[in-house]
């Protein structure tokens, strides 16, 4: 008897050359490093240049991810990109990624779930390989969140930055008695009538703009917790799993105060948690394969260990993914 898992073949990630520290911004906001920082752990983020999409800088992490699998672009059948920042409004900008990487063959698209959209895209990619509708697929999370930053605005401005993550995905038959690995299971979750919490004030349809980030931020502190809780609660009921468990938490790395809490309250040990938005800032779908791609190269994160990933964001979206490395 076998089953099939998706398993991860490796990461890659990129962030622009651009670093924009709590200093730079407490030159054009009313703010400063130590308000930043005790607020949210963040203290700097790096800002794409002129000219620099958002399929830009997931090539590059998609290339890193390759080239850590071993494959080539021609070895992928399919590419789903994480993004709340797309390069149009259409076509989807996974398949510009497609085309800039020199694939004509299989599918792309994109999934728009904002900070949660890297789990939702590794859920969705899961479903399609265990399905057998491809056979490798790359997994992006890329944003350019500074594009819709109203930099007047400090409660916000402060938060995000731009990057993109990859990972390479494969459907694998693992045999009885072989070593767990791959999505073990993945939750998500969505509850529309929190919209007005955190949204862009634009659109298409309603204005015909692209419109800036709005954020009620005690509201989302207020929810993040216990939703984060809830998905990653029912990943390890699923899997018969606890949080001693787990060899690494990598959580969306949006505040640090939030990432604080869901720990204590999961019982999660510190020491295990991988948290990277000191540098990196709020880079939505991007910002666990960030982390994750981190944790890989620095050997953290290595064959055996049990990770989670968990995201809450705009929506409220929010889900979790419990993998074995």
């Amino acid at each position: 008897m076998t089953v099939k898992r998706s398993i991860i073949l490796g990461t890659g990630s990129y962030v622009p050359e651009r670093r924009l520290t709590n200093s730079d911004l407490a030159e054009m906001v009313d703010t400063s490093d130590e308000w930043i920082v005790q607020r949210t752990g963040i203290r700097a983020r790096h800002i794409a240049a002129e000219g620099e999409l958002t399929s830009d800088l997931a090539v590059k992490a998609a290339r890193r991810a390759l080239e850590a699998s071993g494959l080539e672009p021609g070895d992928i059948d399919m590419i789903v990109l994480a993004t709340a920042t797309p390069d149009n409004t259409f076509p989807a900008t996974a398949v510009t990624v497609q085309h800039k990487l020199g694939i004509s063959s299989g599918f792309a698209f994109d999934v728009h779930a904002v900070c949660s959209g890297f789990v939702y895209a590794v859920a969705t990619v899961d479903a399609y390989l265990r399905g057998g509708m491809a056979k490798r697929a790359l997994v992006i999370g890329a944003e350019t969140f500074s594009r819709i930053l109203d930099w007047e605005d400090r409660t916000t401005c402060v938060l995000f930055g731009d990057g993109a993550g990859a990972i390479v995905m494969e459907a694998s038959e693992v045999a009885d008695g072989e070593p767990e690995r791959g999505v073990l299971t993945s939750h998500l979750r969505s509850d529309g009538q929190h919209k007005d919490k955190l949204y862009v004030d634009g659109g298409p349809s309603s204005t015909q703009t692209v419109g800036h980030l709005r954020m009620q931020g005690k509201e989302v502190f207020r929810h993040a917790v216990s939703m984060i809780t809830d998905v990653v609660e029912a990943a390890f009921a699923e899997t018969g799993t606890t949080a001693d468990d787990l060899d690494w938490f990598i959580p969306h790395q949006a505040n640090r105060r939030i990432i604080d809490a869901s720990a204590k309250k999961l019982g999660i040990d510190p020491a295990r948690i991988v948290i990277t938005l000191e540098d990196h800032g709020n880079t939505s779908a991007a910002s666990i394969p960030l982390a994750l791609d981190a944790a890989v190269r620095d050997g953290r994160v290595r064959r055996g260990d049990l990770v989670m990933l968990e995201a809450m964001g705009g929506g409220f979206t929010w889900g979790a993914s419990l993998i074995r490395w």
